[in-house]
């Protein structure tokens, strides 16, 4: 007798009835208008893969005007900004699809010319080689700088504040992105976070940041409306630790409190848009389904029957699929009947026009 196919299959999450698992996961497209605020494009794109019960996570969202490391990422900082993201949700919800709205502080990640003048900021100064897109192009990341203890606390009402416009614009729920060498995500790592306050050194102290951000949250939905992204033993962003497990590990038993609609966890396998081993096996959320209690949703690299193969194993319950996404608006039924792929364009992935963004036909027999 043949296994049932779980790719296909419903599933509750949180409070949203999935008619599949096939999810869209944040892509930093970077197509907002020059204001931060939604293009009449970003909605066609969202609108276009929507499916019938399906789930989409948006790109990252900024809480400040200096929280953004590239120019285009789209933000969630002033009252003006919520009747875009209002018609975004909408677009999602007429084709009969949930989306969670994600919302990230870019960190170390950034450039003066996207601040205002301002330095970028980190719980420690790690200096390291990035890249910050500018209006002149990829440029390497300003110099950042120490964040002092009185500052967090305004930080975490940013969120605050992001997570009440995205809750009157709509959406479903919020995701925390706790990953990729991101603020959040140096404030966990013991390779960006050199403290020696409350904030920094045993695990206990660089998980508060992070838990802070994640309570603000689920203060203003309620802890079934927020997920949290995370990549364990990720290097974008130059980012490091030297106990991945214990620390990711504790960061998911702690997060087991606040009844999660879900935990997103990006596979070591990948770095960016890269994937570093092909055939490599997922392991990380194979090691985190030990200890968090919620669904979970895997991303990374996954193809079709790599994401029928973790399903079926039990370590994730949902998986996301990105580059594939950004050239097959119908991927779910693309996969559903085993149609052929539409390529990926790589050099469409951060900013541009419509073209290889909103270009792209659904499936034809």
């Amino acid at each position: 007798m043949a296994m049932k196919q779980l790719l296909f299959s419903p599933f509750q999450l949180g409070r949203m009835p999935l008619q599949h698992r096939v999810v869209h996961p944040p892509l930093t497209r970077l197509r907002a208008n020059p204001d931060d605020s939604v293009s009449d494009m970003m909605i066609e794109y969202y609108r276009q893969r929507a499916s019938l019960g399906g789930f989409m996570i948006t790109e990252s969202v900024h809480p400040s005007i200096d929280s953004r490391g590239y120019i285009g990422a789209p933000g969630l900082y002033r009252d003006d900004q919520v009747e875009g993201w209002k018609r975004l949700a909408a677009a999602v919800h007429q084709k009969g699809a949930f989306v969670f709205l994600q919302v990230s502080h870019d960190g170390r990640q950034s450039h003066t010319d996207l601040s205002g003048g301002k330095a970028p900021i980190a719980p420690s100064v790690v200096p390291f080689e990035g890249l910050a897109l500018t209006a002149k192009g990829w440029v390497s990341v300003s110099p950042h700088r120490a964040l002092a203890i009185d500052e967090l606390p305004p930080l975490v009402e940013q969120f605050r504040a992001a997570a009440r416009r995205a809750l009157e614009a709509g959406f479903d729920g919020i995701e925390l992105h706790n990953a990729n060498g991101y603020l959040a995500d140096t404030f966990l790592q013991d390779g960006t976070n050199k403290r020696t306050d409350a904030y920094g050194g045993i695990i206990e102290n660089r998980v508060r940041f992070p838990l802070e951000l994640v309570e603000a949250l689920v203060d203003v939905w309620g802890g079934d409306r927020v997920g949290v992204r995370i990549s364990p033993s990720g290097k974008w962003g130059a980012i490091s630790d030297s106990n991945s497990a214990a620390t990711f590990g504790y960061y998911a038993q702690r997060l087991n409190r606040y009844g999660l609609a879900y935990l997103h966890i990006i596979e070591p396998r990948v770095m960016g848009t890269e994937t570093l081993e092909e055939g490599r096996p997922p392991v990380a959320a194979a090691f985190l389904r030990q200890i968090f209690k919620g669904p979970i949703i895997a991303a990374g690299g996954f193809d079709k029957n790599g994401a029928e193969a973790i399903l079926q194993k039990g370590d994730a319950d949902l998986v996301a699929f990105g580059r594939c996404f950004t050239s097959n608006p119908d991927l779910p039924e693309r996969l559903r009947m085993d149609y052929p792929l539409a390529k990926y364009v790589r050099e469409a992935f951060w900013g541009g026009d419509e073209h290889a963004y909103i270009d792209f036909p659904v499936y034809k027999d």
